[in-house]
């Protein structure tokens, strides 16, 4: 885009009102964070594997795939994307297969849309994309609650190139909006691959009631050849009908954005165990959540969380209780049992993580 288009459409977006406040929906569309991984190999079903809140859908295919952070953004853009490595083809294609790359939104979050009553306004998604060859792919809104899709075609080239869909106003039966609580309502979903149960009838011009095989009508497929690469980054979905230049947020805003839905505790080098009494397991410790959950967290291990420790051995770590910033375990303690309501500290959890995850 020359600086005269993109001061003309500057122009335009004030005029109308659509620049107010943070414009992207859209959460760490500059693929920056990746809390979980830079790279994962071998990927073969549903999971969030590298990029902070982007989700890989996948059913009934044979095709196998590598989900990395890769430092190849466009200019001016961001440094990173997401890149799709195909390490595994798919050539014979079951009606139920697909592949998708999706972000899935709480309905509190999309209540400037409007969408589904009187007034509902436009959405726009702009994204940028490239790959090793000529592909035809789908992007799709999806609207969970109310059970209605909106799909259009994006072609890739070998460069990047920004792609700005207009998704229009949709009132529906004009009572039927996005709940608003923290539970999903809608998904972006970007559609790499799909069997005929998705994509043997006809993409829908516009707003319709979930039909599946008009979701991909027209696709390639991702799984098509080992040669195969997709990448994207500069995702934006604001409200209005012009994409406006991609929103550049600060790294530690983008985290903690990210960090509602997922976020990891790495344990120190010396984390301190209080001894309630000398019971084997009346040994307790407690972590702090550091940014609010979107729901109450699931607790993960990532380590061993055993061994000795303070002239005993740890050989048991349980999750007790979840609170909004706290999360406290039970430690199951042999060996010198120390005297009651003191604190030790233990050197064996160094290194390794709890996982939080409260995601869509």
């Amino acid at each position: 885009m020359s600086k005269a288009a993109e001061l003309a459409k500057w122009g335009e977006v004030s005029t109308n009102g659509q620049v107010s406040g943070r414009r992207n929906i859209i959460i760490n569309g500059a693929m920056n964070v990746a809390q979980r991984s830079t790279s994962v190999t071998g990927v073969g079903g549903a999971g969030y594997y590298t990029h902070d809140r982007w989700k890989i859908e996948m059913g009934s295919t044979a095709g196998r795939l590598t989900m990395s952070q890769t430092a190849d953004g466009p200019n001016g853009v961001s440094a990173n994307c997401l890149k799709l490595d195909c390490t595994t083809a798919d050539t014979s294609i079951a009606a139920e297969e697909y592949l998708i790359l999706t972000q899935v939104f709480e309905g509190q979050d999309l209540q400037g849309i409007g969408k589904g009553v009187s007034g509902a306004k436009q959405v726009t998604l702009s994204f940028y994309v490239k790959a090793n060859a000529a592909f035809t792919f789908i992007a799709e809104f999806q609207d969970q609650d109310n059970v209605r899709l909106n799909g259009n075609t994006f072609a890739t080239t070998t460069d990047w190139v920004r792609h700005e869909i207009t998704f229009e106003a949709d009132a529906d039966d004009g009572s039927s909006p996005f709940d608003d609580d923290n539970a999903a309502s809608a998904r972006i979903n970007f559609w790499l691959h799909a069997g005929s149960n998705y994509s043997s009838g006809t993409l829908a011009s516009g707003w319709e009631n979930r039909t599946d095989v008009n979701r991909s009508a027209g696709i390639d497929s991702f799984f098509s050849s080992t040669d195969n690469t997709f990448f994207i980054t500069g995702v934006q979905m604001e409200v209005g009908s012009v994409a406006t230049p991609f929103e550049h947020r600060s790294f530690g805003e983008e985290l903690a954005l990210c960090q509602r839905y997922y976020s990891e505790y790495t344990c120190a080098e010396q984390e301190w165990i209080y001894f309630e009494g000398n019971a084997t397991n009346h040994k307790w410790w407690q972590i702090p959540i550091h940014a609010t959950p979107r729901a109450t967290p699931s607790v993960a291990f990532i380590g061993t969380f055993t061994g000795s420790a303070s002239g005993g051995t740890i050989s048991a770590v349980a999750t007790s209780s979840i609170k909004i910033d706290r999360v406290s375990f039970r430690v199951t303690f042999s060996g010198a049992l120390g005297d009651a309501y003191s604190v030790r500290h233990t050197d064996t959890f160094t290194s390794d993580k709890i996982s939080l995850t409260s995601e869509l």
